[in-house]
């Protein structure tokens, strides 16, 4: 990704938030053979979103591919992908009516005050979720036991456009969503705004000249679990090509980060 597709994904943005919300439709790209398994969209989701210890809304696989001499390692950023026929929303609202609803632009939405109120709703969420992208706020502080909890533990938040804070959040279940608030405030994402490997895209899969739409159409790409039928909002592209990088020297990080 170069400076000038920043820039372009921008553009795609302030496009998009000029139409109605219902003919936004949020999508996210992953170049696998660009990401260097930095946990950089990592940590910066954790920041963005306050998440307490050990938990962030996004995850970074790492895997080899082959055996020496040609080993390759290669790494698989995921979080939750937003789908369409999302499998947590149904599990949940069966226990809690409105627990989970589906954003008009795309956007699995959790109601944090219904979900805390029911254990089942939230257990049949998790358990639903075939991308292990739902994770339990227990509450806890990186800075606890010590002379204070810092300030960057107990700010607020924006999540949902709502105004939040730890203490709103403790005792339910949390998951990725897409930033919505820094969207809606004409920013992309964290984790693709982070990314130093530029492995991550993100724009509106309605517009026929965003970013995005043009990497789906240009690309080999491929969604994950797609034959349940969940119908996810998260394309990855760069699977199939990586026996053609699987030694690394000059040339074959070329093919990856001109």
């Amino acid at each position: 990704m170069a400076v000038n597709e920043i820039v372009r994904m921008h553009e795609d943005l302030d496009r998009a938030l000029k139409k109605p919300v219902e003919k936004r439709s949020w999508g996210m790209v992953i170049d696998m053979r660009r990401c260097v398994g930095d946990h950089a969209c990592t940590v910066a989701c954790m920041a963005e979103n306050v998440c307490p210890p050990g938990t962030s809304y996004r995850w970074v696989f790492e895997t080899e591919y082959k055996s020496y001499p040609n080993l390759d390692r290669f790494f698989m950023p995921g979080n939750c992908q937003q789908c369409d026929n999302p499998p947590c929303m149904k599990a949940a609202n069966r226990h809690k009516r409105g627990a989970i609803e589906k954003r008009p632009d795309g956007i699995v939405v959790f109601n944090y005050k219904k979900l805390s109120s029911s254990r089942s709703a939230m257990d049949a969420a998790k358990k639903a979720c075939p991308y292990y992208a739902i994770v339990d706020d227990r509450g806890g502080y990186y800075t606890e036991n010590t002379p204070k909890l810092e300030p960057y533990e107990t700010r607020n938040f924006f999540e949902y456009g709502k105004k939040l804070n730890r203490k709103k959040t403790k005792g339910t279940i949390r998951k990725c969503t897409f930033c919505i608030h820094r969207l809606e405030s004409g920013m992309i994402p964290a984790c693709v705004s982070t990314c130093i490997g530029r492995a991550m895209y993100f724009g509106d899969l309605n517009d026929p000249k965003s970013l995005v739409t043009e990497l789906i159409k240009k690309e080999k790409v491929f969604r994950l679990k797609e034959a349940s039928g969940t119908k996810p909002r998260v394309y990855y592209i760069g699977y199939k090509d990586r026996a053609n990088i699987a030694i690394s020297n000059p040339a074959s990080c070329l093919v990856c980060h001109q």
